[in-house]
Parts: structure tokens; C-alpha cells; sequence
């Protein structure tokens, strides 16, 4: 078994866990609910086959979605973000870079990769508050929950983000 393919797994494992047993149940505000298993979604380097990032994006989704009691919600969100994360990537690496970049702060630099992280987790909100909701009757808590929800998940993104960099 290849050596990333374990640590896929195991990063897997860890943020589905941490969303289904600890943020899920985050609510500040009435609105703001970090959804942080998108960070496993942006992790893929840019040569990984895009059949498997839309496979571990939508299997992260539905597992979010078994414990968290959203029928198809983040799984249609992960997989739109799965199939688009491939080419928000490649907007923001160097076109001489190596194939094989992975993106982080370190290689694709700190305001590209803020840049990468806040419209991979805008477009993974829109969709899923969109779908959730499925409506526009009450658009101004569905504009409270796509902003908190994303200002939260952003900042838990680059915290972690900094402290793997050290």
C-alpha cells in the first residue's frame, strides 16, 4: 500500500471524526458552523488522477452526511468541490513548478494559498447552505450562514495550515 494513500486515509479519518463528533455541534451565532473536512478536499496535489479527488470527496461527503443527519448534502457539495479543486489549483501554482505540488503555504506562497483556501471554501458553502435551504424565502440567514460559516472555516484552515508549516 503506497505510503499516501495511508496518510489520505488517516487524514480521512481525522477530520471526518473531528467534524462529526466536535464541530458539528459548533453553532456560534445561531449561524456560524465551521465545516472543516474541506481541508481534505484542497490537500490533493496537483497530479492526482481527478477521478480519485471527485471518489475521496464525495466519501467524505457522505460520511459527513450519515452522522450528521444531511441527507446528500455534503456529499453533492464535496463532490462539486472535488470535481472543481483541480482547477482552482492550478490558478494558483506557478506554471513552472513541479507536477507533483501540493498545495500548502509554503508552495504556493501565503496570499496565493489565502486566496485558494477563501474561494475553495466560498464555492463549498455557497453550495451547501444552497442545497440545504433549498429555497431563497429566508436569504438573509442563508447569507448569515454561508459568511459565518466560511469565515470560521477559513480561519481554522490557516491556523492549521500554520502549524503543520512549523
Amino acid at each position: 500500500m503506497n505510503i499516501e494513500v495511508i496518510r489520505h486515509l488517516l487524514t480521512f479519518i481525522i477530520l471526518c471524526l473531528a467534524q462529526v463528533l466536535v464541530l458539528n455541534h459548533v453553532n456560534l451565532l445561531g449561524c456560524a458552523t465551521p465545516l472543516l473536512y474541506i481541508y481534505f478536499i484542497m490537500l490533493f496535489r496537483r497530479d492526482f488522477p481527478k477521478w480519485a479527488v471527485l471518489l475521496w470527496s464525495f466519501l467524505i461527503g457522505l460520511c459527513v452526511d450519515v452522522f450528521s443527519n444531511t441527507p446528500g448534502v455534503a456529499a453533492a457539495s464535496a463532490t462539486l468541490l472535488g470535481l472543481l479543486q483541480p482547477y482552482l489549483l492550478n490558478l494558483f501554482t506557478p506554471r513552472d513548478s513541479t507536477d507533483d505540488i501540493m498545495p500548502s503555504m509554503s508552495s504556493l506562497g501565503t496570499a496565493k494559498y489565502v486566496y485558494y483556501t477563501v474561494i475553495c471554501v466560498l464555492v463549498f458553502n455557497i453550495t451547501f447552505f444552497t442545497i440545504e435551504s433549498f429555497s431563497f424565502f429566508n436569504w438573509l440567514q442563508w447569507a448569515k450562514n454561508i459568511g459565518g460559516s466560511t469565515a470560521l472555516t477559513i480561519i481554522l484552515i490557516l491556523v492549521i495550515e500554520n502549524v503543520r508549516k512549523k
